[in-house]
């Protein structure tokens, strides 16, 4: 009882020292060149060749440019690329109708066509399955693809399968809340997520109030908790999709994932390729992304990072564990 005490102690000062603290992100928005809606396509600057980055519908995209000195989009950009950011934005009026078609064969082609010539796109976590759907259909505008922490075989292991069908089960008691609102709420999509790992989100609020409060590492904390606490809603119809044919039914390993009536299949793809997989990868389990990776043709680069799924983009250990791989990719284009 003692020790739970202690524990709990540690977890209230935690948070409470999170509240406190006076980070505040003030990294400005570079200039959109495109937008859409809600989604703009952000211009990181940089002289070299484009690349297109193509994060998650279900978070921010601040997380590929997060703050001063811990933004992979500016490293990129001081190194010879031109990186643009696909920032989705808040799912509106017309987005919360949409599927997965509208936001790849819609929403990134439009987004592709707006910049002159074929360009990289890479695409992180979820955004590496819409940037690889949009790879497949439009080889004219996409001359290689990187793929970062991205899903594929949902059950590739008994676990997984057993998770993604529990997440599918849950779709039932959401449909009310989608009902109202034509989206998953942010706070379903956050108790999806923390229920990968329950027990982590204490430890690490406990970890934090044995931080010094005026350190970088304090602050990268609570720039990382302030991005995963400022979600985005889901459109119902993608919600559906997502849970029920890719959790549930896997429909992409089984090549019955669909796009304007085409399935993915990573083995057609014909240009070169780049896949991260963060060793240490909860949220997108190691055998999955690997999956994909061994659909692809051979050629594709395989790129074992050590870290996990968010340290692996902006972690204090990220330059060394994609940064500076994906450049020499990029270079060698």
């Amino acid at each position: 009882m003692r020790r739970l005490l202690r524990a709990d102690r540690a977890l209230l000062a935690g948070i409470a020292a999170y509240r406190r603290h006076p980070y505040q992100r003030d990294l400005p928005d570079p200039v959109a060149v495109w937008a859409e809606g809600g989604s703009r396509l952000l211009d990181h600057g940089g002289a070299g060749p484009a690349a297109v980055f193509v994060p998650s519908l279900v978070n921010r995209a601040q997380v590929l440019d997060l703050m001063e000195g811990r933004s992979m989009l500016r490293h990129l950009a001081g190194q010879g690329v031109r990186p643009l950011l696909l920032d989705w934005g808040w799912p509106g009026e017309a987005e919360r109708s949409f599927t997965l078609t509208d936001y790849v064969a819609g929403r990134l082609e439009r987004a592709l066509m707006a910049l002159p010539g074929p360009v990289v796109l890479v695409g992180y976590c979820m955004g590496g399955m819409l940037a690889l759907a949009a790879a497949l259909r439009r080889p004219d505008r996409v001359r290689a693809l990187g793929l970062l922490a991205t899903p594929w075989d949902f059950h590739a292991t008994a676990e997984d399968a057993a998770r993604g069908r529990a997440a599918a089960g849950l779709l039932p008691g959401l449909e009310p809340a989608m009902a109202a609102t034509g989206t998953l709420p942010v706070d379903a999509i956050q108790a999806l997520f923390a229920g990968i790992d329950p027990w982590s989100i204490a430890q690490k609020f406990r970890a934090f109030a044995r931080l010094d409060h005026a350190s970088a590492r304090a602050a990268m904390f609570v720039a990382l908790e302030d991005w995963l606490n400022d979600g985005v809603p889901l459109s119902a119809p993608v919600a559906r999709e997502a849970l029920a044919g890719w959790y549930g039914a896997n429909t992409p390993a089984r090549l019955a994932w669909r796009i304007a009536g085409a399935a993915v299949d990573p083995a057609a793809l014909r240009m070169p390729a780049f896949v991260a997989i963060p060793h240490r990868d909860r949220i997108v389990p190691p055998g999955s992304a690997l999956a994909l990776a061994a659909r692809l043709p051979d050629g594709a680069v395989l790129h074992r990072a050590e870290a996990g799924h968010i340290g692996m983009a902006a972690g204090s250990g990220a330059e060394a564990a994609l940064w500076s791989p994906l450049l020499q990719w990029l270079r060698r284009l």
